[in-house]
């Protein structure tokens, strides 16, 4: 009998990955999405006869108890947030009870409705915030800079203590920054792939960044669902950081951009001061050791082979007349 799978978010970038590897390997897929006039199905249009999707929320505890029982899932990856850094600013409260709490909610519809289910959490490297050590490891301590690092954290351990309490099958993955073509407009990497694309062809003039001397480790979200999908299949629960091990700085990934298609960066770069964060993060720098020896996964796309991967789709899209701003939700 084939396993059956929900993720929360799948209509994400890293959702729309994950229902695609799971398909790929024979699973019943079912999918959360929040119902409104307008679904943003873009990134999963190809497997919309494949997924079976089901309405929820992360604020709404009944909806997620509903959601669990329905899809009677043998796994269940949250990769549902408030993701966006700078909105958590904005929207702190909201981020707290989407990407805090709105954990807390299906760890107890886990508990309630299917407590045999094997539990995959989406931490992020930006716990690590203000880094205490480099690189950073599992057991390197969190300094969040933000109210959505906050919120991973609280539910980075609220994973473990669950796991702990009710000894459910629940882990977390760091997961470092991940990127792709399906990878929203308003995050940096795809804003730079976008604005370049669209200056080559004379759409744009320029491109105004932030802090241009930021450094991340940078990594295929096609890759990381990979490493999270193993996570689950392994023997114990554990936490992994999901890294490539390397970083870059915003700069570095701006030049490769821009050089793909035969600019010069220089020429079209202006930096914005009022794009920089209220409270920095100046590197973050993942060291993936303990996923590599534990569960034998490696990243297989290189940083320059990401940056030109993104800089192309961008570049064909926009060449035949779809503009991703209107295309992906």
């Amino acid at each position: 009998m084939a396993k059956k799978a929900l993720i929360t978010g799948i209509t994400g970038q890293d959702g729309s990955y994950m229902a695609d590897l799971l398909l790929e390997k024979g699973y019943k897929v079912y999918g959360l999405i929040r119902h409104s006039s307008h679904e943003p199905t873009d990134r999963i249009h190809h497997i919309l006869n494949r997924v079976t999707l089901l309405n929820g929320d992360l604020t709404d505890q009944s909806s997620l108890d509903e959601a669990v029982r329905v899809s009677d899932p043998d796994e269940i990856y949250n990769l549902a947030a408030q993701s966006f850094v700078p909105v958590s600013w904005e929207q702190p409260i909201l981020t707290g009870d989407v990407t805090g709490l709105g954990l807390t909610r299906i760890l107890e519809a886990v508990r309630r409705v299917k407590p045999t289910a094997r539990f995959y959490q989406a931490s992020s490297s930006e716990m690590f915030g203000k880094v205490q050590e480099v690189p950073q490891t599992e057991k390197t301590p969190f300094y969040p800079r933000s109210p959505y690092g906050v919120s991973k954290v609280y539910g980075h351990y609220m994973t473990i203590n669950y796991r702990e309490s009710y000894n459910l099958f629940a882990c977390s993955g760091i997961c470092f920054n991940h990127e792709s073509p399906r990878r929203g407009l308003e995050f940096v990497t795809r804003k730079i792939t976008y604005y370049a694309a669209k200056i080559k062809l004379g759409l744009e003039k320029e491109l105004p960044l932030g802090n241009l001397d930021a450094e991340r480790d940078w990594g295929f979200a096609g890759d990381y669902v990979e490493a999270m999908w193993k996570m689950l299949q392994a023997d114990k629960a554990d936490d992994f950081i999901i890294a490539t091990g390397e970083t870059h700085s915003v700069r570095e990934f701006v030049q490769i951009a821009f050089e793909a298609l035969e600019l010069d960066y220089k020429k079209y770069v202006r930096v914005d001061p009022q794009l920089f964060r209220p409270a920095e993060v100046d590197q973050l720098l993942g060291s993936p050791a303990k996923i590599k020896k534990a569960l034998r996964w490696e990243p297989k796309v290189s940083f320059k082979e990401l940056v030109k991967m993104m800089v192309e789709s961008d570049f064909k899209l926009l060449k035949s007349g779809k503009d991703p701003a209107l295309a992906v939700s």
